[in-house]
C-alpha cells in the first residue's frame, strides 16, 4: 500500500523558517518524482517544487531562492527547506508523488502558518 507521511508543518513569524518532511513507503521501485504542493484559502492548489529520481528539481518561481527541496534515497524522504517565508506561504503543502507509470498519490497535507 502506498502511502505518503509529511511531517513538520506549523507556525513561524515571517522570514522564519521550516523544514518539511514526507517519508513514502509502498512500491518505492516505481517512484519516479516526488515533489511539494500547497494550496491557500480560497485559492487553487499550486506546485512549490518537485526532484525526480535522478536529482533534477524544478521551483515555482515564488519560492525561488527560498526554498530547497532535496531527496533522501535511502530513507525513501522528500525534505522542503522553506527559508525567508512570508505570509503568502501561508497555506496547506501537500506532499506528492508520481511513479513511472504515472500514477500520482498524494499525503493528507500539513499546514504552514506564517504569521506577519
Amino acid at each position: 500500500q502506498v502511502q505518503l507521511v509529511e511531517s513538520g508543518g506549523g507556525l513561524v513569524q515571517a522570514g522564519g523558517s521550516l523544514r518539511l518532511s514526507c517519508a513514502a513507503s509502498g512500491r518505492i521501485f516505481r517512484i519516479n518524482a516526488m515533489g511539494w504542493y500547497r494550496q491557500a484559502p480560497g485559492k487553487q492548489r499550486e506546485l512549490v517544487a518537485t526532484i525526480t529520481g535522478g536529482g533534477s528539481t524544478v521551483y515555482a518561481d515564488s519560492v525561488k531562492g527560498r526554498f530547497t527541496i532535496s531527496r533522501d534515497s535511502a530513507e525513501n524522504t522528500v525534505y522542503l527547506q522553506m527559508s525567508s517565508l512570508k505570509p503568502d506561504d501561508t497555506a496547506v503543502y501537500y506532499c506528492y508523488r508520481v511513479d513511472v507509470d504515472g500514477m500520482e498519490y498524494w499525503g493528507k497535507g500539513t499546514l504552514v502558518t506564517v504569521s506577519s
